[in-house]
């Protein structure tokens, strides 16, 4: 198992410099889900909710959690993203949420990833508790990313 790279020698927390990486392409992609009674699950896929378009709101939301990823995250580098997307559809009894982040840059976008769907998540649960706060977000995950020097990763 590789060493924590956030963590200096003396056991201190650390941002890490990236400044002799190369830039090179970058990609992530996250999936989370949220579980809900079926009447909600209407709710949210008919787009007549109180609140709006709750999917619609919940994408945007995701996109704006990607680019606000280093001010939650507190050793994340800042990062230029050049494309940040996210998509809610139906997925069973849940609504999946998918999130594709990329960039040019000395470090990966996962972290941008997983916060865009954890943020989209916490939007259609705050979107939707009104009808149902028995709502569970679950399955928040990382299913590859690539570039960089540690090359590419998927998940089985």
């Amino acid at each position: 198992m590789k060493g924590l790279t956030h963590i200096d020698a003396q056991g201190r927390a650390r941002m890490v410099d990236v400044s002799d990486k190369p830039v090179t392409d970058r990609e992530a992609v996250a999936e989370g889900f949220v579980r809900m009674a079926p009447e909600t699950l209407k709710l949210a896929v008919s787009g007549q909710g109180r609140k709006g378009d709750v999917r619609a709101v919940a994408e945007i939301a995701g996109v704006m959690g990607a680019k606000r990823t280093s001010d939650l995250i507190p050793l994340c580098h800042p990062l230029d993203i050049s494309k940040a997307e996210v998509a809610v559809e139906v997925a069973g009894d849940r609504l999946r949420v998918l999130a594709r982040v990329r960039t040019s840059g000395r470090t990966g976008v996962e972290m941008e990833a997983l916060t865009a769907v954890s943020v989209a998540c916490l939007t259609l649960y705050d979107m939707l508790k009104a009808a149902d706060r028995g709502m569970v977000i679950e399955d928040i995950r990382l299913l590859l990313k690539s570039g960089g020097r540690s090359g590419d990763w998927g998940r089985e």
